[in-house]
């Protein structure tokens, strides 16, 4: 289903429109052309109402465009059904978010282990396999620790080892480190550095910190609903994106 060799995205004229109350239609992104390589690391930045976050939700799947083409690891969404998305989303991208959505009453390990219940792993393996991603963040002594008993920091990064548990093509990072002090930060972006330059995941972040897009070795700044700016985009067109 998902290629290897194929981009993590692959946008073509990409439109998203709304429609308010009173008939009033908002184009939120008016035409977004865009590729996005395996083993990226990439910002995509702007102000707010510019349609970063518009165009993240599409990239991650969590809605569809109005117009145009959208390709996830060579598949074109427009193709599949609610519940072979569904699939393709679990399956090829992992997500981090602002507030960390973590279950309050749920230990870290059965928190990172969640998405593999819904591709119905068994439970010995899901264990040992969140076991290992929080290992890997540097959680390997948290296991049996609920959210309210870690920092901050360490609940961001029970949340991308659980959007790593899975194996997914690319992780996208919504404002990762909007909710932490500095030296926690710095943490969580240095370990999505790490995942990216050791690991070879794709890092796709949506910030509004100038500093923390600067980490990234592309920018993409979107504004209006149109990217202004890409950074990358003379690379993406020659080699697929690669790094």
């Amino acid at each position: 289903m998902i290629s290897q060799s194929a981009p993590a995205f692959e946008a073509v004229d990409l439109v998203r429109s709304y429609l308010l109350d009173g008939g009033v239609r908002v184009d939120a992104l008016r035409g977004v052309t865009l590729r996005i390589g395996q083993g990226e690391f990439v910002a995509i930045v702007g102000p707010s109402g510019s349609g970063k976050s518009t165009l993240m939700h599409l990239l991650g799947c969590l809605d569809r465009p109005t117009s145009g083409l959208l390709r996830v690891g060579g598949v074109d969404v427009s193709t599949l059904d609610d519940t072979r998305l569904a699939e393709l989303r679990n399956r090829a991208i992992g997500f981090v978010f602002q507030s960390f959505h973590l279950l309050a009453r749920t230990t870290a390990l059965d928190n990172v282990a969640l998405p593999l219940v819904y591709r119905g792993v068994p439970k010995p393996e899901r264990r040992e396999r969140a076991r290992a991603a929080l290992e890997a963040v540097g959680l390997g002594h948290r296991l049996g620790h609920r959210p309210s008993q870690m920092s901050g920091g360490e609940q961001q990064r029970v949340a991308i080892a659980r959007a790593l548990v899975g194996d997914p093509q690319v992780l996208l990072a919504d404002e990762p480190t909007g909710n932490l002090d500095s030296r926690n930060g710095e943490e969580v972006m240095a370990l999505l550095e790490r995942l990216n330059t050791e690991g070879g995941v794709a890092v796709v972040l949506v910030t509004h910190d100038q500093e923390v897009a600067g980490r990234a070795r592309r920018q993409i700044r979107v504004r209006d609903g149109l990217v202004e700016l890409d950074t990358g985009a003379r690379t993406a067109r020659r080699d697929g994106g690669a790094r």
